[in-house]
């Protein structure tokens, strides 16, 4: 197989079979592009149906074959040009591949803001085991719901949303909690950007590599129609900003809503959803509002309830626009949910609720 024969091709092996994982792999070497494809299609479930040595020539193949997953192994300009051409012609989940250890937290955290779903590292041997986890990870990702990516920065002067004078809750003396995991970035994105006007202050957890903060709440802040930044220890929150939390540490509310960060307990996940939650429920009571995001496992339904159980609102994602059901569906198993919306109908919801009454 020469380099130039996979410029642009689609691959010849479809018949397509119900339940199969259609994948692209982008990929410059062709030796290594024809080691992963042998690789991804070891257990007949997954087929690659086309492969490309170039930007142009994926992002040409995404649109015409409409792929369940992408894979990515190209220079990084081009990379993050492809990411963000896919992802803003033919959303679909990219993950992308590094051989390099020591780049690879920065390439990731650069690719996750472009639109990709995550990145690993490409081993310089395709083990039993490391073949059987890449597979394992396109599997997953053939689940996983994207949407249309933001290229464009909103623009914000920086103070917005912040009432000179205003307590630190704002108007509606609320404050809103929310939870993500796996697929969490880009749901996270598309709430956060909708939040023009919102009445009270935000705080976040996202599961993801303490790495990677950084690159997530540049983000944030892009997209945003608020303030973002990462959380710091004693900060007093204030009313339309929205504070990232920081890894390895959990991210809770303090009395006079002050910020805390700590170590204890040693949970699963750090920061996790359930530390915030039930801070927030412990100092807000009725005024808290705690939203939990696509993820996988049950972190955050226990907090939520404690929320719900104070006489606040809480708000899981629906099933159908999240990428992984896991995170919302628990807190819905243990009665958790006031309200279960799509995505694109939780901003709106949290602006009304902070608008100086309750909905």
């Amino acid at each position: 197989m020469s380099e130039a024969g996979l410029d642009e091709r689609p691959s010849t092996k479809t018949p397509r079979r119900e339940g199969q994982v259609r994948v692209v792999v982008a990929a410059v070497a062709a030796r290594e592009c024809a080691a992963l494809v042998r690789v991804l299609e070891a257990d007949g479930d997954i087929v690659v149906v086309g492969q490309a040595a170039e930007q142009a020539a994926a992002v040409r193949l995404v649109r015409q074959l409409r792929p369940h997953v992408i894979t990515l192994d190209l220079p990084d300009h081009f990379q993050q040009e492809a990411i963000e051409q896919i992802m803003a012609s033919a959303p679909t989940p990219i993950l992308v591949l590094s051989n390099d250890p020591v780049a690879l937290p920065g390439r990731a955290a650069e690719a996750v803001r472009a639109g990709a779903v995550g990145a690993i590292l490409r081993p310089s041997t395709w083990t039993p085991a490391a073949g059987a986890d890449i597979r394992r990870r396109v599997r997953l990702l053939r689940g996983v719901t994207v949407v249309r990516h933001p290229r464009a920065s909103l623009a914000s002067d920086g103070s917005a949303g912040v009432a000179a004078g205003a307590a630190e809750l704002g108007r509606s003396g609320r404050l809103i909690a929310i939870a993500a995991s796996t697929g969490g970035p880009a749901a996270l994105a598309a709430v956060l950007e909708g939040l023009g006007g919102v009445g009270a202050p935000v705080l976040v957890v996202q599961h993801i590599h303490p790495d990677f903060v950084e690159g997530l709440v540049a983000w944030m802040d892009r997209v945003a129609a608020v303030p973002v930044r990462v959380a710091a220890n004693g900060e007093v929150v204030q009313s339309g900003v929205v504070y990232i939390g920081p890894g390895h540490v959990h991210l809770r509310i303090a009395p006079a809503m002050r910020i805390e960060l700590g170590a204890d307990p040693p949970t699963v996940h750090r920061p996790s959803a359930n530390e915030l939650f039930g801070s927030v429920a412990r100092h807000l009571g009725a005024r808290a509002i705690g939203v939990v995001l696509t993820g996988m496992g049950d972190d955050g339904a226990e907090g939520l309830l404690a929320i719900k159980r104070g006489g606040g609102l809480t708000i899981a994602q629906d099933e159908a626009s999240s990428a992984i059901f896991g995170m919302p569906s628990a807190a819905q198993r243990v009665g958790a949910a006031t309200k279960v919306l799509p995505l694109g109908e939780i901003a709106p919801a949290l602006v009304a609720a902070t608008a100086g009454g309750r909905t």
